[in-house]
């Protein structure tokens, strides 16, 4: 079974950026997204994409300043984050998913996450 590794997490002022990649142990011809849980809150999707890259979808919160991409040679994913907010701190995850759209199944158990912090 694939396993995924999330990296990139740290502390930033609001308005920096950050990217964030997740590493799987092995290639994976799935859909793939990002999602993230702030304290208190239940785990929410941030932005998915398809195997060949093409096809790319972003929660409401994220549009237009997250950008979401894979590098199927090196069987990582990206996200890459700009003008980040206070209200983007959270654990970020990354998983597997059945193809772009369907972000509430994953496949794989959730690992241990990258920490973003944003301070205002």
């Amino acid at each position: 079974q694939v396993q995924l590794v999330e990296s990139g997490g740290g502390l930033v002022q609001a308005g920096g950026s950050l990217r964030l990649s997740c590493a799987a142990s092995g290639r994976t011809f799935n859909a793939m997204g990002w999602f993230r849980q702030a304290p208190g809150r239940e785990r929410e999707f941030v932005a998915s994409i398809n195997w060949s890259g093409g096809s790319t979808y972003y929660a409401d919160s994220v549009k237009g300043r997250f950008t979401i991409s894979r590098d199927n040679a090196k069987n990582t994913m990206y996200l890459q984050m700009n003008s980040l907010k206070p209200e983007d701190t959270a654990v970020y995850y990354c998983n597997l998913l059945a193809d772009v759209y369907r972000t509430v199944n994953v496949f794989l158990s959730w690992g241990q996450g990258t920490q973003v912090t944003v301070s205002s």
